[in-house]
């Protein structure tokens, strides 16, 4: 099986020969270097600079000069052996022999998601080494593997959301074939694979495009990184193309199950069609035999992207992060109020209106964001939300990368897992959540530029040097290596206690999961409701076709007594509870019960 993505961006090999194309509307005179030759492009109308080369050939490296001066590399480069300022290379992506040919993915109401950062996944940091890792993901119960952005960043090391050519693979994790690998290989194990993209702004570092396609960006909105993308201005329809392309490159040329849509709140876009639906629509609309998944992240809240028909198949997207869950059950966890924690401070309600209709902000006033945040949220069915305890943002954007595991009791941390993995919402695990990994998780880049690198290290200083109790010397150098080395996960500490037994505990709740919650979710969602017995204690029950699902918690003091089980049966619960009559829970317990229609 041979797959390849046809583009009008980059190189693509065709008939014995490489047509280079570069939309370059700024300049006038381009010229290709390839193999020590220099042939000059034709410039054809709207910016488009383009050349058929018989003599190139899959191996060829190449840049672009820009009227005689400046060498770029491919803003389409499909791989950058040397990193983000080398030449690009020309990829045949049919060389690659794919086996999961009968593939066609999985349906979203099954994800199990790990999230994983690939140079910190293993020692070795490459997608080699993770794909030796799968075996362990299956046997836990994962059934999709979502990696934090691979398009190439500066450097050796960095969490990908830097990134600058958005079509290649980072250099230092291996090669396109690595990657493709390591995707057909989850894909023999029935493990889907997912990708983070970064569509809302680029690199502080190896960005060309404003030198040779100025309206690439646009000065009429400004983002946190600058001016923002042009996605709704004269030349928009080009800017959107690249976007796009990368989406189903991606889905169609490596096979990727689902992309995870980053920062979309940051997307600035006031054209009619809004250019995350234009992708939605087109992704549906060219890969309709497949199980595709577009989850995002938006922190407005915008339901309107998650609709479903009338078989309650996701219309556009799939679901969304719901940073509303997690700050709700780190608050109860940690008693930490700072920053938006302080929006969530009826944490056991927000828990609960978020279980039970996706959001806990649906158009309430946000006094950390001084605005009105969200939208109704519910109608969607429980799967329209991805929820977690723990991100690589939630854990990396902390001063010291503390997971949550090093800021809370286990006790406590046990049953919020349960919490998180037996309830129908889509769960997700940061890398190591399985075994409480000690491993911190922290904030790295490898900027080449020493100003960048010193302005990145001050501004992280003085971000937590006024609090926490942290002096401006004590956080982390992102810039040191050492702070990249601190996040690698240790793989030997699943078999030492305490770790060995959270994983089993991990994979028990997953097992749990496949045998008693799946067969819910996987039928039609009726509606879910939250009762609150006392301000500390929740009684969540969400009906399906195929029967209900109930979660009752307790985190106060004192004992709490709920109603009894009924015809439920009890599929967990914390040690010493019991369903009689009633159900007993002392503080920090809960329990899942199961009845079938």
């Amino acid at each position: 099986m041979r797959r390849a993505h046809s583009m009008p961006f980059g190189a693509e090999v065709a008939d014995g020969a490489v047509r280079f194309s570069l939309w370059a509307p700024s300049v006038r005179e381009v010229t290709l270097m390839i193999d020590g030759a220099e042939r000059p492009m034709n410039a054809e109308a709207d910016g488009w600079h383009r050349l058929t080369d018989p003599l190139a050939r899959a191996g060829s490296l190449y840049r672009y000069r820009i009227e005689g001066g400046l060498s770029i590399p491919d803003p389409a480069s499909r791989f950058q052996p040397d990193d983000i300022d080398g030449p690009s290379q020309v990829v045949d992506p049919t060389a690659f022999a794919w086996t999961d040919s009968e593939w066609r993915g999985r349906p979203w109401e099954d994800a199990v998601i790990y999230e994983a950062h690939v140079g910190t996944a293993t020692r070795e940091g490459t997608f080699a080494a993770l794909t030796a890792k799968l075996d362990h993901l299956r046997d836990l119960g994962i059934t999709a593997l979502e990696l934090l952005p691979v398009a190439d960043f500066p450097g050796d090391r960095g969490w990908g959301y830097d990134g600058v050519l958005h079509y290649a693979p980072d250099h230092a994790y291996g090669t396109p074939d690595d990657l493709k690998r390591l995707v057909d290989e989850a894909h023999r194990r029935e493990i889907m694979v997912f990708l983070d993209v970064v569509y809302n702004h680029f690199g502080p570092s190896g960005n060309y495009l404003p030198t040779y396609a100025a309206s690439f960006f646009t000065e009429r909105h400004q983002t946190a990184w600058g001016a923002g993308i042009n996605f709704d201005g004269a030349t928009a329809a080009i800017v959107r193309d690249y976007f796009v392309h990368n989406a189903l490159y991606w889905l169609e040329e490596y096979h990727f199950d689902g992309l995870r849509l980053d920062a979309v709140h940051a997307i600035a876009d006031d054209s009619s069609r809004h250019v995350i639906g234009e992708l939605a629509e087109r992704v549906r609309a060219g890969l309709p035999q497949r199980e595709i998944h577009l989850v995002l992240e938006n922190a407005a809240n915008e339901a309107r992207w998650l609709d479903r028909d009338e078989a309650g198949r996701p219309v556009l997207h799939s679901a969304q992060w719901t940073d509303d869950t997690h700050h709700a059950w780190h608050r109860l966890l940690t008693g930490e109020s700072d920053g938006y924690y302080a929006d969530y401070d009826d944490p056991a309600g927000h828990l609960g209106r978020c279980l039970a209709e996706g959001f806990a902000y649906q158009g309430e006033f946000s006094a950390h964001e001084g605005a009105v945040r969200g939208e109704p949220s519910a109608h969607l069915p429980p799967s329209a939300f991805v929820n977690f305890l723990q991100n690589h943002d939630q854990v990396g954007n902390r001063a010291q990368g503390e997971r949550i595991g090093a800021l809370t009791d286990p006790a406590k941390l046990s049953l919020a897992r349960a919490g998180l993995l037996l309830s129908p919402q889509i769960p997700l695990l940061f890398m190591g959540e399985e075994w409480q990994a000690s491993t911190p998780f922290q904030y790295f880049v490898d900027f080449a530029d020493p100003e960048l690198s010193k302005a990145v290290r001050d501004g992280r200083r003085r971000e937590f040097g006024s609090f926490g109790g942290f002096a401006a010397e004590e956080v982390p150098d992102p810039t040191d290596a050492g702070t990249f080395a601190r996040s690698r996960l240790d793989w030997t500490e699943i078999t030492r206690s305490p770790h060995a037994e959270v994983l089993a505990e991990t994979k028990a709740l997953l097992q749990l999961r496949h045998d008693q919650v799946a067969p819910l979710t996987g039928t039609p969602f009726r509606g879910a409701n939250c009762r609150r017995p006392g301000p500390d204690t929740l009684d969540i029950r969400w009906d399906f076709a195929g029967g209900t699902l109930r979660f009752v918690a307790h985190f106060g003091a004192g004992e709490a007594v709920m109603d009894g089980p009924g015809s439920a049966g009890m599929i967990w619960a914390s040690p010493g509870i019991e369903a009689g009559s009633d159900i007993r829970l002392q503080p920090w317990t809960g329990a899942f019960l199961v009845a079938r229609s």
